[in-house]
């Protein structure tokens, strides 16, 4: 018997929770918001889900541990929408500029839009008595360090490993918000000549440093606002992300591959700076080379766009020889936490083990695909090194044809191979990048 179909829902803090809701189930941010502002009419609403979906999760293991407390009980799965909206007060009161009665009275209203009267005066409640009890309740949560610092322990203990002396200021860095920063297609317009245009359009926007082609602006806006967005001037990427085109040293001519492609934003940097070569855009996942495949028409490039498996090569995209791969293996993301806060939340530790095989079982997959005297650029968006230098130190012991030059940059910390930007580095991402050579046996 089929049920009546939910009404749509509008109410701004209702939608919010609903991301919420889908991320505490383990959907990531990316993949639930686009699905809820769809619902939204007004662009400030939609900014207003945004600002406290990505808010929450930024800062959720100190509204989690708050909401615990508050709690008589915890609430059953069911009601993670109702747990959401309690976040999202908490949120409010301590790390937005929004009345706090309003904050109060128009989160426990959401409730309603979700089919949820009952929870009005529970989350009513639950926040009042936070604002009667803030100073002690926060003494008391922040005695505990994954809450003191926002991040989970294992990642924390991680950090504190690996930096000791400096792991504070690592994950400082790492709950910060990202910039919106900008890669201008070069073959349309010159860096200086974009950012007049955008001085024009009175949106202020500086250089990042050593990206060519990188601008960051100092706030962030709808890409539709972007001159000449639509035209393929300009793209969003991160500064660090850039990096990876111009590290490849490309060549008119060359054979290309870039191996983890979706969504495509180094396979049209690539053909940007290099339009002649011929590039092989691979993934795995076709519902994510649909991706690639948008990117390259609004910039009016070409590639040979395929579906398949970097770690099991295969097919016609296999028996290729190339000059130049990028290999963006997937990794534990743990770089670009300030652009995806949720990452803190769906990243475990049990996580990177199997992680670390996979990419090492792409390295040794792809390497033989490569020509003599080619180059491959290994890159992750991590900070581990596990997943960075210690997985190119393991692959050179065991592959006598491969060298990895040093990268003589002034960008990142050099590491045994490789170098590690780390996050908020000049604006950037954390990335890591090492460049390997295969020599003649």
């Amino acid at each position: 018997m089929g049920g009546r179909k939910r009404p749509s829902i509008t109410n701004p803090r209702s939608l919010s929770a609903r991301v919420i809701q889908d991320v505490l189930a383990g959907h990531s941010l990316s993949e639930s918001l686009p699905k809820y502002l769809a619902d939204t009419a007004d662009p400030r609403d939609s900014g207003l889900v945004q600002e406290m979906a990505y808010g929450v999760m930024r800062n959720f293991m100190q509204l989690d541990a708050l909401s615990r407390r508050l709690l008589s009980k915890p609430l059953k799965s069911r009601d993670r929408d109702v747990v959401a909206l309690i976040l999202i007060g908490l949120y409010q009161l301590l790390h937005m500029r929004v009345a706090d009665h309003a904050a109060v009275h128009e989160t426990a209203g959401a409730a309603k839009a979700l089919g949820k009267k009952w929870a009005v005066g529970l989350i009513n409640g639950v926040l009042r008595n936070f604002q009667r009890q803030q100073e002690s309740l926060l003494k008391a949560i922040l005695e505990q360090p994954e809450v003191a610092y926002d991040m989970p322990r294992w990642l924390l203990e991680t950090l504190q490993r690996q930096w000791p002396d400096e792991w504070q200021s690592r994950v400082r860095a790492l709950n910060q918000r990202a910039p919106m920063s900008l890669r201008v297609n070069l073959a349309k317009k010159s860096l200086a000549d974009y950012q007049r245009i955008l001085q024009e359009a009175e949106i202020a926007a500086v250089t990042i440093p050593h990206v060519d082609s990188g601008l960051s602006l100092e706030q962030p806006l709808d890409v539709t606002r972007l001159p000449g967005f639509e035209q393929g001037w300009v793209s969003v990427q991160d500064g660090a992300a850039q990096l990876a085109a111009q590290l490849l040293d490309l060549q008119p001519g060359q054979q290309v591959l870039d191996a983890c492609a979706a969504p495509g934003g180094k396979s049209c940097h690539i053909l940007e700076r290099q339009p002649t070569v011929r590039l092989t855009a691979l993934d795995q996942s076709a519902e994510r080379l649909q991706r690639v495949t948008e990117n390259l028409a609004r910039l009016d490039l070409q590639a040979d766009v395929v579906v398949g498996d970097a770690s099991q090569p295969q097919g016609g995209w296999a028996e290729r020889q190339y000059d130049r791969i990028l290999l963006d293996v997937p990794c534990s993301a743990t770089g670009v936490i300030r652009r995806h806060p949720d990452i803190k939340q769906l990243r475990r530790a049990s996580d990177i083990p199997a992680l670390v095989t996979l990419q090492g079982e792409i390295l040794r997959a792809v390497w033989p695909l490569l020509k003599v005297g080619g180059r491959m650029l290994y890159v992750t968006c991590s900070i581990l090194a596990d997943e960075n230098h210690r997985q190119l130190s393991r692959f050179l012991a065991e592959q006598p044809d491969a060298q990895a030059p040093p990268l003589p940059l002034e960008w990142g910390e050099a590491c045994e191979v490789g170098r590690q930007i780390l996050p908020g580095e000049n604006g950037m991402d954390g990335f890591f990048y090492a460049a390997l050579v295969k020599q003649p046996q």
